[in-house]
């Protein structure tokens, strides 16, 4: 027990020191991790032959990431997404294992040790890659949504790829068969673990046998998921107790890995295929607040113990080797994901993301080179080597995307250039912007009667328009000649709706200075933004989701007992006191000055706060008051 509580105050210590810097130092949380473990474990020896059985439980982290993955994703949206899965992840896994194939070959081993080394090198890490686009803010974008897309094609790949690498056995070659033909592949401890797969239902089946078995576990989980969990969900709710949620959510989980373990096959895509049987389900919810606290923390587990575990006297042993090939990895991964990346439409930025992001090897390549040991298709030399390969590439995939930060701040926008659009037409109102913001705005004033002019520097947002019937023009909208080739001179209105907030001060600055007549109406992204577009001249300034904010706050109030009517005069008077309030705060705010450190901004805030509170104060006593006549008469 002293022991235990040792070995947690150390990975726990690590972790609270080395993440927190690491992010400071915008390295993200993958790299402190990682960092973490290569310090507790081969530089100080804090932690030894543990670190293997602990990496066993941390991979729950992923096995826990891929669940919740998968209850994002109903099995439409997989159909829908089955061009991306079947054409960009099929291309990536099979070129990849291929082009790898043939380096190893080349390197002398044998076509179906190869094979097996290229298809383990294949696979990206869906545990780092994740974590660290939901930090940077880049699943949303083109290359991040692409990338999504080959993470789960190679995560389902899993699956066949375990099928068939036992296989390969019969292509070892003859020194590694002793004369009484069993297979020997170096150590004495071939079956290379500590009893982790030795309960197996599949263990001296043949290939077909496996494969049998397999799909039967696979239907198991579909069937389970479809028609038991809702009754077992409803017995758990009657109890009401909620801890019992969190404990059958962990029981999905764990159950689930316990039967793929039992048939040889990944945890995590048992996990996965059970979230997506889940997706429909209404307790989904509930599952993903029970999970996410766990995952987070076994994943941070698992990156821990990836850098404990590296073998720094075999590194040190063969270093220059040894980083060449992970080197190599990287770079022929890289090669393929940007030839592709470019073939499937991606330019620029995404591009980059998109190659940068995939080029290392990742934490399905230990399962699969564990489970080629066990199978006797890779040599537990080779197996060694393969491991602290995928480690290092692990390693270097955060100073990867540093890398893809460079080059996208000296980058242009992903876009390909197209010349200007003659602009033809004129109109009182222009439109800055046609995102979803400004398509409201242009579909509510056409409707209405009035003529727009809709300028946007985005080729693929104006087709998009002109195939709905919307015309608009090609055009940076900041630029003076394109604003007086749409009639800015004569026009009434000016709507910026940019997504740049930059490009929108930029924009207004220039309209107040040169038409002080025209009325100009600003979309804002935040407060701070309200208050700079205020300072350049803004005359309505709208933020993003204030309003759509306000009506959900009022069905909020009306679901708490007030009336339809008291819940929207409610919210009448915030929207008029805040509308006062920003005013008289955009006097006070200062730029490049921290609202917190702005003695006069906050002191008129709180006085802004109880001139609030007073509003209501009033207006429920009012309402008493004619209630209480009401009732007299």
């Amino acid at each position: 027990m002293d022991g235990f509580l040792y070995q947690a105050s150390i990975y726990l210590a690590a972790a609270v020191i080395a993440v927190p810097f690491a992010a400071r130092l915008g390295l993200g949380s993958v790299l402190g991790y990682l960092a973490a473990g290569i310090i507790i474990g081969p530089v100080l020896g804090l932690v030894g032959s543990e670190t293997q059985d602990l990496q066993h439980f941390a991979e729950f982290g992923v096995v826990m990431m891929l669940f919740l993955i998968g209850l994002e994703l109903e099995p439409r949206a997989l159909w829908d997404m089955r061009h991306r899965l079947l054409g960009l992840g099929g291309l990536q896994v099979s070129v990849s294992a291929l082009a790898l194939m043939a380096i190893a070959v080349a390197y002398n081993q044998p076509w179906g040790v190869g094979l097996a080394i290229g298809l383990a090198l294949s696979l990206s890490s869906t545990a780092i890659v994740l974590q660290t686009l939901s930090e940077k803010g880049l699943m949303q974008t083109s290359g991040g949504r692409n990338i999504f897309s080959v993470l789960l094609t190679q995560d389902i790949a899993v699956i066949p790829i375990l099928a068939f690498l036992p296989l390969l056995v019969v292509t070892l070659p003859a020194q590694y068969i002793a004369a009484d033909g069993s297979i020997h592949i170096g150590k004495a401890d071939a079956h290379h673990g500590d009893g982790h797969h030795s309960l197996s239902l599949v263990e001296g089946l043949p290939a077909w046998g496996v494969t049998l078995v397999t799909i039967a576990a696979i239907g198991a989980v579909i069937i389970a998921g479809v028609f038991f969990t809702r009754p077992l969900f409803r017995y758990i709710h009657a109890s009401r107790l909620r801890e019992m949620y969190t404990a059958l959510a962990l029981l999905i989980v764990v159950g689930i890995s316990f039967l793929m373990t039992l048939v040889g096959l990944s945890p995590a895509l048992g996990a996965f295929l059970a979230g997506v049987v889940l997706a429909n389900s209404e307790f989904r919810h509930e599952l993903e607040t029970d999970l996410e606290p766990f995952k987070g923390l076994l994943l941070g587990l698992f990156f821990i113990t990836v850098g404990a575990g590296i073998n720094f006297t075999l590194l040190f042993g063969n270093m220059p080797a040894i980083i060449s090939m992970a080197l190599l990895v990287i770079i022929v991964k890289g090669l393929i994901l940007f030839v592709l990346g470019r073939a499937f439409g991606l330019r620029g930025r995404d591009q980059w993301l998109f190659a940068l992001g995939l080029a290392q090897a990742g934490e399905f390549g230990f399962v699969l080179v564990s489970f080629s040991v066990q199978q006797n298709v890779i040599p537990i030399d080779v197996a060694e080597t393969l491991l602290l390969v995928i480690a290092l590439s692990m390693l270097i995939t955060p100073l990867l995307f540093i890398l893809y930060d460079v080059l996208s701040r000296r980058m242009e926008e992903s876009t390909v250039d197209h010349p200007d659009d003659e602009i033809d037409e004129a109109g009182p109102v222009i439109i800055a912007g046609i995102g979803r913001f400004g398509q409201i705005v242009n579909r509510l004033v056409q409707a209405s009667g009035f003529n727009t002019v809709v300028l946007d520097h985005d080729m693929e947002t104006i087709a998009v328009m002109r195939r709905f019937g919307f015309k608009g023009f090609l055009g940076d909208p900041t630029r003076p000649d394109i604003l007086r080739a749409a009639g800015i001179a004569e026009a009434r209105v000016l709507v910026v709706a940019l997504d740049d907030p930059e490009a929108a001060i930029k924009l207004v600055t220039y309209a107040r200075r040169n038409y002080p007549d025209l009325h100009i109406v600003a979309r804002a992204r935040d407060r701070t933004h309200v208050y700079r577009l205020y300072q350049a001249g803004a005359d309505d300034i709208v933020r993003e989701l204030f309003d759509s904010s306000l009506r959900a706050g009022r069905y909020v109030l009306e679901n708490m007992g007030l009336s339809d009517y008291e819940a929207s005069e409610a919210e009448k008077i915030f929207y008029h006191h805040d509308r006062h309030s920003v005013r008289q705060l955009a006097e006070l705010w200062q730029p490049g000055v921290p609202a917190s450190k702005n003695q006069a901004y906050i002191d008129k805030a709180r006085e802004l706060q109880k001139e609030l509170e007073t509003a209501f104060l009033t207006r429920e006593s009012e309402e008493k008051k004619i209630a209480a006549s009401a009732g007299s008469s």
